[in-house]
């Protein structure tokens, strides 16, 4: 199977998981406080794909 066969497969997938990392990206900007280091969340968003924004939105916001 050639790149060019999967591309309309992979394509939504990756915009999904671009959109939700900048989403998330913006939330950990605008969030004052998190549970753990705040820079722990901003590698995690940044380097672990898509579970690290999902992560982050389910346990590293402090609820206020």
């Amino acid at each position: 199977m050639e790149i060019v066969e999967l591309l309309p497969i992979l394509a939504p997938i990756i915009i999904i998981e671009a959109i939700l990392a900048i989403v998330a990206l913006v939330a950990w900007f605008k969030t004052d406080e998190t549970n753990g280091p705040k820079w722990m969340w901003l590698l995690l968003i940044i380097f672990i794909g898509v579970i690290g924004p999902i992560l982050f939105f389910i346990i590293g916001r402090r609820q206020q």
